[in-house]
């Protein structure tokens, strides 16, 4: 599983990070790391509303570790 670290970024780049990898990859599973809530929120909306699900968001201190698959 590919893992993005999205962490020290604000909004839309961590989106952009994540659209970047999931745009017309053959992967099934994928994990992004961010570290503020509005990017954990905006990464989640837009995986869904790209088709992939959200399998789990871990926090551990201040880093999101949120599990997408398609």
């Amino acid at each position: 599983m590919e893992i993005i670290d999205a962490r020290g970024y604000s909004c839309p780049k961590p989106v952009m990070m994540l659209m970047k990898k999931i745009k017309g990859t053959e992967q099934r599973e994928c994990a992004i790391l961010v570290d503020n809530e509005t990017a954990k929120e905006n990464v989640c909306r837009t995986a869904e509303a790209r088709g992939w699900v959200v399998k789990s968001v871990n926090q551990e201190d201040i880093v999101y570790n949120i599990v997408l698959a398609k």
